[in-house]
């Protein structure tokens, strides 16, 4: 689950909601909440489909978790480690195409 609710808090959740609320508004406010869901989760997919088709060539799997810094340095200096060492007289080949720029 996103959130790690056990069935018991969720249930307790339930109870404050029914008394907070009132039995009769209960059921058309969970109805308001899982379209908001819905619209939420609809934002962050065509956000994140915008964001690969901007980034270009390269982030074709690019996730929104992959977006957290902490994450996102250390997938980067992975793969800096994992690629070969340059020769000095060597250039070092460009990753982003001049042409995208």
């Amino acid at each position: 689950m996103l959130f790690d609710i056990g069935a018991g808090e969720l249930l307790g959740l339930a109870i404050l909601a029914m008394i907070l609320v009132g039995p009769e508004r209960l059921p058309k406010l969970a109805v308001e909440a899982a379209k908001m869901m819905k619209k939420l989760r609809a934002l962050s997919q065509t956000a994140t489909a915008d964001l690969k088709e901007n980034l270009g060539p390269g982030f074709e799997n690019l996730q929104p978790s992959d977006l957290h810094p902490k994450r996102f340095v250390k997938k980067q200096l992975s793969n800096l480690m994992e690629e070969k060492p340059v020769a000095k007289t060597q250039r070092p080949q460009a990753r982003i195409d001049p042409e995208l720029i």
